[in-house]
């Protein structure tokens, strides 16, 4: 069975790319109680996996899981599973940042979809949402299975030869990081950067032009600060700030984790709004990279004539709260695992793959500069090749955490076939006469 989650990625975006294609015309192809099914979603689908060089699946097979996947969603409303703004911001958030180092910047992610990064995340919103619902609902449904060693060892043995996969070279990463402190005083500076430009809009300067000038936000520095944004998409602190503005209005200075901001409302409409803002960001001073420097280089020289040990470093020199409390280990934000391969480093971190392509298991790299994925800002960091499995053919002693997953998901995958064929005569589906001759997994032809 084609894997449901691979599917669910790639649909993310195709919300985006039908927006480029106005001059189409779109054909429902498929209704599922009161939802229905494009063209469009099949056609983007297909191009989406192309460009995320997925496999290629077929119109048929394609069909097929956008049915299912709106049969969960169906069950999920019955259900009433919720998924909060928060979880959908946050899975938002990751998977931009992805698509970001995949393209270059956000400037450029901007540029080839035609919008503002929060037109993007508003037009994001409702299908991440729906995958979180989908796949909420799809745990409930295999919550309960299990797999014995037994069960591990009589899939693996069963596969047939040519069906054992082979498996490139992975990797697995730990590293200690210290990002340089930001001082008072350099909070300070930046307050009264941005207070200087904020009386100046007062006395008749352009809002939209001090934004070009000084905004640190790249998403909206090049549109006049502009933003056009719904309840929930933003953090708390900017959201409660523009529910209090009066149209025209200009705040007084804010913090948000991401620095200072002040704002101007547009417009506002029930939860929707559009505002203008500029960003400045705290920066910190030589000195504060002077120390950090200093402070990565003596863990450095402890580590190498082994006065402290690796776990003994991280929590003593460490101050990143990603990794801080796992022994360092950098995990895998694309699979959500410990190993990379060295594809899925040259989406996320080209750096380590450059300074540990040399390394043996256990080695280190000298202090670097780096730019944090997750924090958005300059650190220094140790990094410790934790392991280096070479390619070879998938084996009980070398994979067995792999075999395991691949053992719960074809019992999952078989509990949800199951739950999927006993809904069908519960549901109305109608499919398009262009796919009469589509081999389905499932009966949909029947109801």
């Amino acid at each position: 069975m084609i894997k449901y989650f691979t599917l669910l990625t790639i649909l993310l975006f195709c919300k985006l790319i039908h927006a480029q294609q106005t001059k189409s015309i779109d054909k429902i192809v498929a209704y599922i109680g009161d939802q229905i099914i494009l063209k469009s979603d099949i056609e983007n689908t297909k191009i989406q996996g192309l460009q995320d060089n997925s496999k290629v699946i077929n119109d048929c097979e394609i069909l097929d899981l956008l049915i299912m996947q709106k049969l969960l969603l169906n069950q999920a409303e019955l259900d009433s599973i919720k998924i909060s703004d928060a979880q959908v911001d946050s899975d938002m958030e990751n998977r931009l940042r992805i698509i970001e180092n995949q393209i270059g910047s956000k400037q450029k992610l901007e540029e080839f979809y035609g919008k503002t990064t929060t037109q993007i995340k508003i037009e994001m919103k409702q299908a991440i949402k729906n995958k979180l619902l989908s796949e909420e609902m799809q745990r409930s449904i295999t919550s309960s299975i299990q797999v014995t060693p037994k069960d591990i060892e009589e899939y693996f043995k069963n596969l047939p030869k040519d069906s054992i996969p082979y498996i490139n070279t992975k990797l697995s990463f730990q590293q200690i990081v210290v990002f340089p402190k930001i001082t008072q005083e350099d909070k300070e500076i930046t307050f009264k950067k941005l207070n200087e430009i904020r009386e100046s809009i007062l006395i008749g300067k352009s809002f939209d032009s001090q934004a070009r000038l000084h905004s640190q936000d790249p998403g909206s520095a090049a549109q006049g600060g502009i933003i056009s944004a719904s309840r929930g998409m933003m953090v708390p602190q900017f959201e409660a700030t523009v529910y209090n503005l009066k149209p025209g209005e200009i705040s007084k200075i804010i913090e948000t984790d991401y620095g200072y901001h002040i704002i101007q409302l547009v417009e506002r409409k029930g939860d929707d709004y559009t505002c203008k803002h500029i960003l400045m960001i705290p920066e910190f001073n030589r000195e504060s990279l002077n120390l950090a420097s200093i402070k990565m280089e003596e863990c450095y020289s402890k580590l190498k004539e082994n006065q402290i040990t690796w776990d003994e470093a991280v929590k003593t020199y460490s101050n990143d709260n990603n990794t801080k409390n796992n022994y360092g280990i950098i995990t895998n934000p694309i699979t959500g695992e410990q190993t990379w391969s060295s594809e899925d480093l040259n989406q996320i971190d080209q750096q380590i793959y450059l300074l540990t392509s040399s390394l043996n298991k256990g080695e280190l790299t000298k202090p670097t500069l780096y730019f944090d994925f997750y924090e958005r800002k300059q650190g220094i960091r140790i990094v410790r090749l934790m392991d280096r499995l070479p390619q070879h053919i998938a084996n009980l002693n070398d994979d067995y955490v792999l075999i395991q997953r691949a053992t719960e998901n074809n019992k999952k995958q078989s509990v949800l076939k199951k739950w999927v064929t006993s809904k069908i005569s519960n549901n109305y589906i109608q499919i398009d006469s262009d796919y009469k001759d589509c081999s389905f997994m499932f009966p949909w032809k029947k109801s």
